[in-house]
C-alpha cells in the first residue's frame, strides 16, 4: 500500500513538472556555425583562401606532396638495383621532402586557424545581438548549445535563423 502511494506520488509530480516544462520555449543553437555559416565569413575565407601567401603555402605542400609521390614510384622501380649509399641518399631527401610537407601543412593549418579566430572574433558581437533578438522574438525561455544535447528535433535549433539575422545585420 505504501508502495502504490509513493509510485502515485511520483508520477503526480513526474506529469506536473512535465506540464510545467511544456509551457516553456526550449531551443538549440550552435554560434559557431551561425557565424561561419553567414554569407559574411563565407567571403572573408573565400578572400583569405585566394590571397597570395595561402596560395604559395598550398602550392609548396601540393609541390611536396608531389615531389613525395614521384620519389616513391622511383623508389618502387629501382629500389632493387640501388646501392646502399644511393639507399641512403634517397632515403635522405624523402625525409627532407616529407619535412617540408609537413611544415607547409602546418602552416596552411595555422593560417586557417588564425583566420576563422579573426572570423569569429569580428562577426561575435553581431552574433549575439542576432541571439539576442530571436529569443525575445520567439519567447525562447530555455536555450542550450548545440554540443550540450544529444537528441534535438529540426523545430528546436535555431542555428539557420540566427545566420540569416547575422546575415541582415553585416550586409
Amino acid at each position: 500500500m505504501v508502495t502504490i502511494k509513493k509510485l502515485f506520488i511520483a508520477a503526480t509530480l513526474l506529469a506536473a513538472s512535465t506540464l510545467s516544462f511544456a509551457a516553456d520555449k526550449i531551443a538549440v543553437v550552435d554560434i559557431q556555425r551561425a557565424i561561419f555559416g553567414s554569407e559574411l565569413a563565407q567571403q572573408r575565407a573565400q578572400a583569405a583562401e585566394s590571397g597570395a601567401d595561402f596560395v604559395a603555402l598550398r602550392a609548396k605542400y601540393e609541390s611536396a606532396v608531389a615531389d613525395l609521390q614521384a620519389m616513391a614510384k622511383e623508389a618502387e622501380a629501382n629500389r632493387m638495383t640501388w646501392s646502399q649509399e644511393q639507399a641512403a641518399s634517397y632515403q635522405k631527401k624523402a625525409e627532407y621532402t616529407k619535412a617540408d610537407a609537413d611544415l607547409a601543412m602546418r602552416k596552411l593549418q595555422a593560417e586557417s586557424q588564425a583566420l576563422q579566430q579573426s572570423i569569429f572574433e569580428e562577426l561575435r558581437p553581431k552574433a549575439s545581438e542576432a541571439l539576442e533578438e530571436i529569443v525575445k522574438e520567439e519567447g525562447i525561455t530555455l536555450l542550450l548549445k548545440a554540443e550540450s544535447v544529444m537528441v534535438a528535433g529540426p523545430e528546436h535549433n535555431i542555428t539557420a535563423k540566427v545566420a540569416e539575422r547575422l546575415n541582415q545585420k553585416t550586409q
